[in-house]
């Protein structure tokens, strides 16, 4: 059966015992803690703090908040947008690691290691030592701090006009968050909205419009997170992106756009890269969107047929997670043309692009938590000034490619296991019950389950985008696994077209 057009996807959740994190740790080795001698090289780097001077500029003057999940103390960005003429311009001031993080030196060794920081629910596996991410490299507003401030200029449509980075010392003037700032915005009055974000409101738009027009994918699918429940275990939850954090991410896409620019006019860098979609692909999710009645209009590319979706129906659901096909193949790929770089030269590759935001991107803007944005940031400033490459980045930067994708990976089934588990545990006691579920793929059979927020395999006859009966078969908390099974008869075809649907559903 068919839901409504309009009708929701949404739900509670129930409560189990706690889901084993700590097995999750072992099972992929993650490290406990930081050697002796990180942290006591940590430990020197902070108690030397950095300060203005000819190296890096005052600009403490500058109104600058950072917007985070509540709870976050590794903060790697401040934000400043303003209207400048009939245009904008943005402040970006980036954790400085390059001022903590000594070349060669005992936490730059343990961070190559590690990567990227593991967020668990129960607590993080930093890349930094804490007395660094989350104290004196933290843009936390209880004082000055080194950062890596970016200024950006764009004109009245939103469009880049020009960029400038340079180290410098900032303040932040507050710690914000999503739904704070949302609040402000919606309430009506600018007043309420603090000085330092008073063009996001009105930028924000522009560049997501903007990423549209490029081609940019936005999947907006559900996002499952694990929680504490409020009576000492744990549950699943779907986040939902608030408009402002949509508007700030665009911000850190735009930073990293700008940062790729400049490393391809350069002829050295490293570039997050994802090939164009596939034709083939493309034409598959066209025809998946004919058998769900979503009209695509002759001409429009993936990235204006997904954005004009609703967010919360099966068949918008189905057909987002179908359109997961066209961006596969993510990488790093670092270049330096120069004659004398190591391995004698590599030129940027002949698709420089990144196929989900329909530009070159650079990753600079989150070095407290991934390895790589604190050499792009590096790269970044030493292009802006217009000085040589130092050797030691220059020789790091074709390692690089290789320790993300370890611990992209690492990452991905770390986080992928702690939702697994969570969701076996919230069902163990629910095997043989039949629940509705949302079928996402008919082969092989994938459905979503509303209430608690579940992904899972399921077997039997499907079709996709409708709304069926299906019984859970398995869901072992040791294991994360859980599995539906769709009995014949039981999945209930619908109306043959879904006409009904409107960003307005």
């Amino acid at each position: 059966m068919r839901p409504q057009a309009g009708q929701a996807l949404t739900g509670t959740v129930r409560r189990r015992p706690r889901p084993d994190f700590a097995a999750v740790r072992a099972e992929f080795r993650l490290p406990v803690e930081f050697p002796p001698a990180v942290l006591a090289e940590a430990a020197r780097a902070a108690a030397v703090r950095p300060g203005a001077g000819p190296d890096r500029v005052d600009a403490t003057h500058l109104p600058l908040v950072t917007i985070d999940p509540p709870g976050a103390k590794d903060l790697d960005q401040a934000l400043g947008v303003q209207h400048l003429g009939d245009g904008f311009r943005v402040h970006y001031a980036i954790a400085d690691l390059g001022a903590v993080v000594e070349p060669h030196g005992a936490i730059d060794a343990e961070v190559r290691r590690r990567g990227q920081t593991a967020y668990l629910p129960d607590g993080s596996v930093p890349l930094h030592p804490p007395v660094l991410s989350e104290g004196v490299s933290s843009l936390l507003p209880d004082g000055p701090r080194a950062a890596v401030l970016w200024r950006i200029d764009l004109d009245a449509r939103g469009e880049l006009t020009a960029v400038h980075v340079e180290r410098a010392m900032v303040r932040s003037q507050a710690r914000l968050d999503y739904a704070g700032v949302q609040a402000d915005v919606d309430s009506g009055d600018p007043q309420r909205l603090h000085p330092a974000l008073a063009g996001l409101p009105e930028l924000g738009p522009l560049r997501r419009e903007l990423a549209v027009r490029r081609g940019a994918i936005e999947l907006e699918l559900p996002e499952q997170e694990v929680h504490p429940d409020g009576n000492g275990g744990w549950t699943v939850r779907v986040r939902r992106r608030c408009d402002v954090e949509i508007w700030n991410a665009e911000i850190s896409l735009l930073t990293g756009m700008a940062a790729a620019r400049m490393m391809l006019d350069a002829g050295i860098g490293l570039l997050r890269t994802l090939p164009a979609p596939d034709p083939d692909a493309v034409a598959a999710l066209r025809d998946i969107a004919g058998d769900l009645g979503v009209d695509w209009p002759e001409g429009a590319a993936p990235a204006a047929v997904l954005a004009a979706l609703p967010l919360d129906t099966p068949y918008a659901l189905a057909l987002r997670r179908t359109a997961t096909l066209l961006l596969r193949g993510a990488g790093y790929a670092a270049f330096d043309a120069a004659p004398g770089a190591p391995g004698g030269g590599v030129a940027p590759p002949g698709d420089p692009g990144h196929g989900g935001l329909g530009a070159p991107y650079a990753h600079v803007t989150a070095p407290l938590r991934r390895l790589v944005d604190r050499f792009g940031a590096e790269l970044c400033l030493t292009l802006s000034a217009g000085a040589d490459v130092p050797g030691w980045l220059r020789a790091a930067l074709p390692t690089l490619p290789d320790i993300m994708a370890t611990s992209d990976a690492l990452i991905g089934k770390v986080e992928r296991a702690c939702v697994d588990r969570t969701e076996a545990t919230l069902l163990a006691d629910r095997v043989g019950e039949h629940l509705e579920v949302v079928v996402l793929r008919p082969d092989p059979g994938e459905v979503y389950l509303v209430d608690p927020p579940v992904l899972a395999r399921c077997s039997g006859p499907l079709r996709v985008g409708e709304l069926a009966r299906a019984r859970l078969v398995e869901a072992d908390p040791t294991t994360g696994r859980v599995a539906f099974s769709a009995e014949p008869g039981v999945a209930e075809p619908g109306p043959e077209t879904a006409s009904g649907i409107s960003p307005a559903s």
